[in-house]
């Protein structure tokens, strides 16, 4: 089933989505991330994880949950991706509170502070806005899975060398 109210804003990466503020609707915004950007995409696991983050926080901690909505704008360009959440709007601004390591729940701002490069909100006209960007990192090829192998010929985690590998 596809999103109420999706339209495309400018190329095809860029898209909006309004929808009702139910847990269901949490799978619906990742699949819009999948949409604009694709399984292939550089930044996809993290941007997938981090839209689910706020689209949550949007159902669980605002007006949107209580019988509201709240919209998802992806936008794609060549260097990075922003994602957008509104919502209905709450008493207080969105926190980035520390929790204790046995708290079910807290962890989503401290998430998206920890792997986006910035992140913000606005407030206005009772709603809420918080958004995320991430930037593509591009490696020369190789440089990601180079590694260095002691002279004993262990592998970096100190296990013996995978049989016929000769290191």
């Amino acid at each position: 089933m596809a999103p109420q109210d999706t339209r495309t804003m400018g190329d095809d990466q860029d898209l909006v989505a309004c929808l009702p503020g139910t847990p269901s609707q949490v799978s619906r915004a990742r699949g819009l991330v999948r949409d604009a950007l694709g399984r292939d995409h550089p930044c996809y696991d993290d941007v997938v994880l981090l839209t689910s983050e706020l689209a949550t926080n949007a159902i669980l901690h605002t007006r949107s949950g209580d019988g509201g909505s709240f919209t998802v704008a992806v936008r794609s360009s060549d260097s990075s991706v922003r994602v957008v959440v509104s919502d209905s709007g709450s008493d207080g601004p969105p926190c980035v509170c520390r929790t204790s390591a046995h708290s079910t729940s807290g962890r989503g701002l401290p998430l998206i502070e920890a792997l986006s490069h910035r992140w913000g909100f606005t407030r206005e006209d009772g709603s809420t806005s918080v958004w995320f960007e991430l930037l593509h990192s591009h490696m020369p090829a190789g440089v990601a899975v180079q590694a260095r192998v002691p002279r004993d010929g262990r592998n970096g985690c100190g296990w013996p060398p995978a049989p016929g590998t000769g290191r």
